[in-house]
């Protein structure tokens, strides 16, 4: 049977350039919604170039109506059984399994990472839908009988009401199923505001939500940009906002989000090292580096942006071995069934970290490989660049300080591994960080002095499972909430506690604290 979004991508429309391209439209209250909006902004396909849709940003009004199909699903929903929401996410999860691929492949063009990486993201979001099938277990509360005087204490856990979730752009489906399962499961209703840049995969989870039996305005998605944003902060209904994105903007929805009375959960940017003892296998932690550095162009918040080389001559040896593996790099079309690396997401975003690396060379970093001016046949207009490494670069440049989100891996040396701790810990952001090593007394003291929020002892990307729970620290969080697993219960639901007593006969004034 046509879905709307098969519809949508026969019925094509000029652009003004020459190039025709599909509208991705508005899901609201389990329908198409154009919305009232008349800005537009494409959609690309990083590895030609080429236009491959557009949307129509979200107007105040157009949130405004997402909003209301949320709050007006609410009640039902929330009074809908815990287990009678699981069964519905059990077959939404049966048919994301059944159309893996095809999301898939929406990533890729969308988003251009290499086709078996977006496979590895939808995996990794169904593991979250798989969570949170189970979600009934942690909505249970505590019961204690006779606390004193006849009184009996229970809690429970309750849904907030609408919840909202703001994602970007690096994983078009598994970072919303962050949020939405388990706000979901937990009996909220939700309104999701995806990137703009990679929006067609948010369609085809609403219209798979629906197949599997999701009432209609439990689950809405509205298209945009700042204003769809700004809206949502401002809304009266929006009881919680989850944001995943850039360090500024995680401030900024978290400031203004709690200014408003909402709860928020603002996850922001990183900047990832990966230390290298010298009892460590080179050509393990070489191998590492290259997966976790290069791996989907580095535009992931976990991506391995610095080596920190521990001890003399290491260094010159680490950046021996990643000389030839970065410049044999695959980098093509991310649909190509060998490629290694795709292209970045913009051409806005390609200028940027050329930017960056100009900014390296200027500031006395050696550049070892230069990954500008890189293009592949047949895909010249894409937005491709090769991989890049710096050396001896010192903790005062900006391309150690901040954030590059692209294939540019930094290696710094430091003397031994109190360097190396106090390196990272002096860093504003806190997400991600890994040691290698073979001894154990050297991880355990890594692990527990590391300022870190996520730590990965010879893993490079330490992403929790589905039944922990993903955030930083410092300025790599606001919010104080991590992302799903029994943290993102916690954020979607408030906690009551309730004392009961039954009286046998008439009581006089009590005007004392009750005690035990």
């Amino acid at each position: 049977m046509e879905t709307a979004l098969t519809q949508d991508r026969s019925a094509t429309i000029s652009r003004g350039t020459g190039t025709l391209a599909p509208q991705i439209e508005h899901v609201v209250n389990g329908k198409k919604f154009a919305g009232s909006g008349t800005r537009t902004l494409n959609v690309f396909n990083p590895a030609t170039g080429d236009v491959v849709g557009w949307v129509k940003a979200a107007t105040p009004a157009d949130v405004d109506a997402a909003v209301q199909a949320a709050r007006s699903a609410f009640p039902a929903w929330s009074a809908t059984s815990a287990v009678k929401r699981a069964r519905v996410l059990f077959k939404f999860k049966a048919l994301l399994e059944e159309h893996y691929d095809e999301l898939a492949a929406m990533i890729t063009q969308q988003h251009g990472k290499v086709f078996s990486d977006a496979q590895g993201e939808v995996q990794r979001g169904i593991e979250v839908v798989e969570f949170a099938c189970g979600i009934p277990q942690l909505l249970k509360g505590d019961y204690t009988e006779q606390v004193g005087g006849g009184i009996d204490n229970w809690s429970m856990r309750q849904p907030l009401g609408v919840v909202a979730g703001i994602t970007p752009f690096n994983f078009p489906v598994m970072v919303p199923m962050w949020m939405y399962p388990v706000a979901i499961a937990c009996g909220n209703t939700f309104v999701l505001k995806p990137s703009e840049r990679d929006p067609g995969p948010s369609i085809r989870v609403a219209e798979l939500f629906k197949e599997a039996g999701l009432p209609d305005g439990v689950f809405n998605v509205v298209q945009g940009d700042k204003e769809a944003v700004d809206a949502l902060i401002a809304h009266p209904d929006v009881e919680a906002l989850s944001f995943v994105g850039s360090t500024p903007i995680a401030e900024y929805i978290h400031t203004e989000g709690s200014r408003t009375g909402k709860r928020v959960q603002a996850l922001g940017g990183a900047k990832n090292h990966l230390v290298v003892m010298p009892d460590s296998d080179l050509d393990i932690v070489t191998n590492a580096l290259i997966g976790s550095a290069y791996g989907s162009a580095g535009e992931r918040c976990m991506a391995v942006s610095v080596a920190v080389a521990v001890g003399d001559q290491l260094g010159d040896r680490l950046v021996e071995k990643l000389v030839p593996k970065v410049r044999d790099l695959k980098i093509k079309d991310g649909m190509e069934a060998d490629a290694d690396m795709g292209p970045v997401v913009t051409a806005q975003h390609k200028s940027k970290i050329e930017g960056y690396i100009e900014h390296g060379v200027k500031e006395g970093a050696r550049l070892v490989v230069d990954g500008r001016g890189f293009s592949v046949p047949g895909r010249e207009a894409g937005f491709f660049l090769g991989g890049t490494l710096f050396d001896n670069v010192t903790r005062e440049m900006k391309i150690y300080k901040e954030e590059i989100f692209g294939p540019v891996l930094c290696v710094i040396r430091v003397p031994d591994l109190e360097s190396a701790i106090a390196l990272v810990n002096a860093h504003e952001f806190g997400n991600g960080v890994s040691c290698y090593t073979n001894d154990g007394k050297t991880a355990q003291e890594f692990a527990h002095r590391i300022k870190i929020g996520m730590v990965g002892i010879n893993v490079p990307i330490p992403v929790p499972m589905a039944w922990h729970s993903f955030g930083g620290w410092k300025r790599s969080l606001f919010g104080g909430y991590h992302a799903y697993g029994e943290e993102g219960v916690r954020f979607y639901t408030r906690y009551k506690s309730v004392m009961q007593r039954w009286y046998e006969h008439p009581t006089t004034n009590q005007f004392n604290m009750p005690t035990v």
